[in-house]
């Protein structure tokens, strides 16, 4: 008798399609691998361009998936699984290991700040009612990429540095609404812009060799004050830029 033939599944366009999207989030590892050999390296301005890329392709894949419905062509491939693995490093461990790396802060506080920031996180993503139904964080999104590069780029000392992470540390288990800059509905024009302008404004800054001037400092300090607390201020004010029907 001749063994029977399996027939293979033919790949489809869309599949095709929607595995791309999990190339393009998967590349992401790749771009933190080479951030994390110039953190290892103490390049720190080529570091945070890596970072900022991939803070990009995070930007732009959430989108595409749901724009060819990734989730349900291909579901038993989680690309919100793939998303969060990524996150945790772009997002926390490569910056608590830059920030202690560095070691602005003295080896005490450095060291006990990276420990902060990973374990914080790390309970933080376990977290399955992170977002709400308006697609807010609930509480401090760990986007601690943003936070460290804002402490590289404006020094405010080891104190004021400790005192920012130990802060967003807390904020993280405190049910207080958060942006997300492309999700959230309410005031999206106004808040996606002050998000690019502070993406402008970091952009400006390694082009400046992370010597910024005191101009861009002002703005990335302004706009990232913005971001951190206008979740909570449109959390206060629920009707705050809601349309009208």
């Amino acid at each position: 008798m001749k063994p029977k033939q399996v027939k293979r599944k033919k790949v489809t366009w869309p599949q095709a399609k929607a595995f791309s999207v999990h190339l393009l989030t998967a590349s992401g590892s790749f771009l933190a691998f080479l951030s994390l050999v110039a953190a290892s390296e103490q390049r720190w301005t080529a570091m945070f361009w890596w970072l900022g890329l991939a803070l990009f392709v995070d930007g732009i894949d959430g989108p595409i998936a749901r724009k060819l419905e990734v989730k349900e062509v291909l579901p038993t491939w989680s690309g919100e699984l793939l998303d969060n693995i990524i996150d945790y490093v772009t997002y926390v461990l490569i910056p608590a290991f830059a920030l202690y790396q560095r070691g602005f802060m003295g080896d005490g506080l450095s060291f006990l700040s990276a420990a902060l920031i990973v374990v914080s996180s790390a309970i933080y993503y376990a977290d399955t009612g992170m977002k709400t139904k308006e697609n807010f964080f609930k509480g401090f999104p760990v986007v601690w990429n943003m936070i460290v590069f804002t402490l590289f780029v404006i020094q405010p000392g080891e104190l004021a540095s400790f005192a920012v992470v130990v802060v967003a540390a807390i904020m993280t288990f405190v049910p207080m609404s958060f942006l997300h800059p492309v999700r959230v509905k309410r005031l999206r024009e106004i808040n996606l812009s002050v998000f690019l302008a502070w993406c402008a404004f970091g952009a400006i800054a390694l082009a400046q060799a992370m010597e910024a001037s005191e101009f861009v400092k002002i703005g990335i300090a302004v706009t990232g004050i913005y971001l951190f607390f206008i979740g909570g201020v449109m959390q206060f004010f629920p009707n705050l830029g809601a349309r009208k029907v």
